[in-house]
């Protein structure tokens, strides 16, 4: 097991825990799709538990009562460098489902 899914593991633990005990108990507030938890699980198995951790904490900073909220996927992660790719957070097609006309998802 590599030092960043060792540093990983606690963190997802706690936010799948909070997922699966505290988030069914309080009404749906979510502005996001995916929810804030989702994300940042997402986020810390494609980046890491520093830069997703970061960016999982950034989503939290942005959900409040006044974000227009909306579909915001973590972005796709970089091959060659790691680092997030500009310009895929948006929806991302479900597969079986063609993409709009003049997209360029596959």
């Amino acid at each position: 097991m590599s030092p960043g899914r060792l540093l990983a593991w606690p963190v997802l633990v706690l936010i799948k825990g909070y997922q699966r005990f505290i988030s069914p108990l309080r009404p749906p507030t979510c502005r996001y799709y995916p929810s804030c938890s989702a994300y940042a699980v997402t986020a810390i198995e494609r980046f890491g538990p520093l830069r997703g951790g970061w960016m999982g904490a950034a989503r939290l900073l942005r959900c409040h009562p006044w974000a227009a909220g909306g579909v915001d996927h973590v972005p796709d992660r970089d091959p060659g460098t790691g680092r997030p790719v500009p310009g895929t957070t948006g929806s991302k097609p479900y597969a079986g489902t063609p993409a709009a006309p003049g997209s360029s998802h596959i």
